[in-house]
């Protein structure tokens, strides 16, 4: 019996052997089963992620658009105005200032003693810087704002926003209630009113600025601006009068800074 199972065995190995993979047996694989397809179904899911791409690709377009156009699309026509007047006023000194520096270094070129004119310029200049920076007095055309204050605390926020309101419009000077303003300038609540760089300021106030008359009015008076602000919500009585001659007298005594220095 053992042999014969000896012999069963070899017979089936030699079997086994003689096959094209060599030692091990060959498996052979089912063939693959065909799946039915559905030609309506797989078209009209085709055109379904088509379609959902297309709203996608729409719905991020739109939503840019109205994200680009949102911080103009809310302004009232006044404040549009107002904007262009703003943005013009802007160019317009950028221009001036370009125009300005083509001058002086021309004149420095066609200038027979060029450190002469160089220190002719230099002074000038200084006399500007001077202007804005405060230490030296101004006059010119302009505007003096008053604001007569009822029954309610105007916040300083909003007489800030005042300020800025009239830098934006092209200010080059500006008189709080004789505190020259600066670019440093703050200015604070306080339990009797408002404090404008450290000076205690009690109502009525007064602005004076010096700039083109008829735009710095617009910049207060148009409507849904400052003024209304302080009109409707303090019931300020708020005067705006244009002048051809506002004087500025206010000065501020140079800093001493701790970090920044002239550069030689």
């Amino acid at each position: 019996m053992p042999f014969k199972r000896l012999k069963h065995q070899e017979i089936a190995d030699e079997m086994n052997d003689d096959l094209s993979t060599g030692a091990f047996p060959q498996v052979k694989k089912r063939p693959p089963r065909r799946v039915r397809e559905h030609p309506v179904r797989v078209k009209v899911l085709s055109w379904s992620m088509v379609a959902l791409l297309c709203a996608l690709l729409g719905f991020g377009y739109v939503t840019q658009l109205q994200n680009s156009q949102s911080s103009y699309a809310t302004l009232s026509e006044d404040e549009l105005v107002r904007l262009l007047d703003e943005t013009s006023t802007q160019m317009d000194k950028l221009e001036q200032q370009k125009t300005q520096l083509s001058e002086q270094l021309r004149s420095i070129q066609a200038a027979a003693n060029k450190q002469q004119e160089v220190e002719r310029i230099a002074k000038e200049n200084e006399e500007s810087s001077g202007i804005l920076s405060g230490r030296l007095p101004a006059e010119g055309k302009g505007i003096q704002i008053t604001i007569s204050q009822t029954d309610k605390h105007i916040q300083a926020s909003t007489l800030f926003t005042l300020i800025e309101e009239l830098r934006n419009a092209g200010a080059e000077v500006i008189e709080f209630d004789g505190v020259r303003v600066v670019a440093s300038t703050s200015v604070l609540d306080t339990q009797n009113g408002v404090s404008c760089d450290g000076r205690e300021l009690d109502p009525p106030y007064t602005v004076k600025a010096i700039g083109n008359p008829s735009t710095l009015q617009n910049a207060v008076q148009f409507a849904g601006g400052v003024g209304s602000q302080l009109r409707v919500k303090y019931g300020a009585q708020v005067s705006v009068q244009e002048s051809d001659t506002v004087r500025i007298d206010a000065i501020r005594q140079a800093s001493d800074y701790k970090y920044a220095k002239t550069v030689e």
